[in-house]
């Protein structure tokens, strides 16, 4: 048989069984019917013919006929929109939609990046706005300010000026939206000139243009991620000295508001916010010493740890314990003093274009530590060098006692080997260039004096590998030397 031919006998059959169903159905209707109709039958016989209502009962019955029929109407609309609630709860699987990803543009990274400071503008002025408040930027405004408020607290008027003032404000942004020029602000807006969107970009215009604009996400992110790294370590007893000032302030506050009327602990908490935003923050502002002494939130705020300053600080801590175990051991060693301290000194480490110490030029001692014997693959990114041959190079890291060496892939003259001394560096932290760029962009930054912009060490896939034996060595490097000069 043909597919058309089964399809057929497919239809045919799925039809006789429907019909099959139907007529069950139809017989089911009429038994029903016909024991209704044998109900009403012996119920209308059982009703004697003296009782059936005269005339005027009559219209009785139609009125009740009437109120039975808008009884039934009204029953089922209620059970028609009950039913429709009860479809409106009706549990269904969630769909998981996978949102698409746009790809990687600099038009489309600036123009966000543009986007979001022009949604955030408002925020922005009006912090601006109560800063100047606080600082009395102007002299009249704030007074006056200091003066509604005040009142508005002692008199239990708090709430509603602030619903008043949000009313206001809601009515000038309608007559703004319908063309009028209102703009009301202490301090006064400066335009910021709006740079037209570049059409045609060079390769290291775009690249440069995607760092700026990584790096301005980079920086805010950061400061978010320090609020609220900080606000966990507050809540999580990192420094219990601190978190022990607020729990007794929260404990203070629940038995006050047990025992003295909310109207009483309203009107303190008003008070002194107003006497700390007008007075007292005016003051801690122009007297630093004043604030670093007395502003206890201030001080709580800023002696509070991120994670990055607890990672620091028990680095530190086992570098000293590192330290203090390796003094003792060196002490308490009785070998002689002419035994070298390594067996494999005389072993020359070579790089691809000759030995180390030739090829940076350094002495025949310094060579690279175990861990990096081979090196990190990475690629230097200098971002004080404008030109894209030398903004990046291709090569790799080694670290020595005391140098940090990067060997450009290159072939040339040894002037694109990079060379720097680890007591020269000021900063060394985790860095992350760009997502798209292997080994996900991870790399390490390195400040030093002679650099404007942090060196970065970008595309390391060993990146935390590096990382940790770098900072272990400029640990060790710099507290021998302090202890040294000490």
């Amino acid at each position: 048989l043909t597919e058309e031919e089964l399809r057929k006998l497919r239809e045919e059959t799925n039809a006789e069984t429907l019909r099959q169903e139907l007529e069950k159905e139809r017989q089911r209707r009429l038994e029903l019917e016909q024991k209704v109709n044998e109900v009403l039958k012996a119920r209308t016989e059982e009703v004697p013919a003296a009782q059936q209502p005269a005339k005027p009962q009559t219209q009785a019955n139609g009125t009740d006929k009437r109120s039975h029929t808008v009884c039934s109407r009204l029953q089922k609309w209620f059970c028609d929109k009950f039913g429709e609630y009860v479809e409106d709860f009706r549990f269904q699987p969630e769909e998981n939609t996978v949102e698409t990803e746009e790809p990687l543009s600099a038009r489309r990274l600036t123009e966000n990046m543009r986007r979001l400071k022009r949604g955030a503008k408002p925020v922005t002025n009006f912090v601006k706005n109560l800063s100047a408040l606080s600082d009395w930027y102007s002299i009249y405004t704030s007074a006056i300010a200091f003066i509604i408020y005040m009142n508005a607290v002692w008199h239990g008027w708090a709430i509603p000026m602030f619903l008043f003032l949000a009313i206001l404000r809601l009515s000038l942004n309608y007559l703004i939206a319908r063309g009028w020029r209102i703009q009301w602000s202490i301090v006064p807006e400066v335009s910021e000139p709006m740079e037209p969107p570049k059409e045609d970009l060079t390769v290291s215009e775009k690249f440069q243009l995607v760092l700026d604009v990584a790096q301005k996400a980079q920086n805010l992110f950061g400061k978010m991620a320090d609020i609220l790294e900080k606000i966990k370590n507050l809540f999580m007893w990192v420094q219990p000295e601190i978190t022990q000032k607020l729990y007794i302030t929260l404990w203070a506050a629940f038995i006050a508001s047990c025992f003295l009327p909310y109207r009483i602990i309203g009107l303190a908490m008003g008070l002194y916010a107003g006497i700390k935003f007008f007075l007292i923050d005016f003051i801690f502002k122009r007297c630093p010493r004043l604030r670093a002494k007395y502003d206890t939130p201030y001080i709580i705020w800023t002696s509070l740890p991120t994670d990055p300053q607890l990672k620091e600080r028990s680095n530190a801590t086992v570098s000293r314990r590192l330290q203090t175990a390796a003094s003792r051991s060196y002490v308490g060693s009785s070998a002689p003093t002419g035994v070298s301290k390594d067996e494999d000194t005389s072993r020359f480490h070579t790089t691809k274009r000759g030995n180390f110490h030739e090829v940076f030029n350094l002495s025949e001692n310094e060579r690279p530590l175990a861990v990096c014997e081979n090196g990190w693959r990475c690629c230097l990114i200098n971002r004080d060098r404008k030109m894209p041959t030398d903004y990046i190079r291709n090569g790799v890291l080694y670290v020595t006692e005391n140098y940090l060496c990067f060997e450009s892939s290159k072939s040339g003259s040894s002037k694109r080997n990079k060379v720097i001394k680890l007591t020269d560096i000021t900063d060394i932290q985790k860095y992350k260039v760009l997502s798209v760029l292997p080994g996900s962009g991870m790399g390490i930054a390195v400040s030093t004096p002679s650099t404007q912009k942090p060196l970065v060490f970008g595309a390391m896939v060993h990146r935390d590998e590096a990382f940790e034996t770098i900072f272990n060595q400029y640990v060790k490097i710099t507290s021998a030397s302090s202890s040294s000069e000490s």
